[in-house]
């Protein structure tokens, strides 16, 4: 039988990798075939220990909670095409220096363009 502490995690990393719709909690435990006590206990531990939040909602008759992590995984997507990752003059570049991002046209066009 499985750790207490391993079902956590497990739990956890199912309810993370769901992002921001979150999951049912009667689909966590079913995923994680447990059952519906164990799996609601498992749900109650992670929001005490403020790991995750969990919202009343009716689905198929019947009252449950969407469970939502409180960290998101880390992702680069929104700045994998900033000029400064590519530019030759990285190494040059800081606050104060002849070369700066203050003064970076490729950086100021990018920022404006992101919007």
């Amino acid at each position: 039988m499985p750790k207490q502490n391993d079902l956590e995690q497990k739990a956890l990393d199912i309810i993370m990798s769901r992002g921001e719709k979150g999951i049912l909690q009667s689909d966590l435990w079913r995923e994680m075939k447990a059952t519906s006590r164990e799996g609601s206990r498992i749900s109650i531990r992670l929001e005490s220990k403020g790991l995750i939040y969990r919202e009343p909602e009716l689905s198929r008759g019947r009252w449950t909670y969407r469970l939502y992590s409180r960290r998101q995984p880390i992702s680069v997507d929104s700045i994998i095409d900033c000029p400064c990752l590519s530019c030759e003059e990285n190494s040059k570049c800081g606050a104060g220096g002849k070369i700066s991002p203050i003064e970076c046209e490729k950086l100021v066009q990018w920022v404006l363009n992101e919007n």
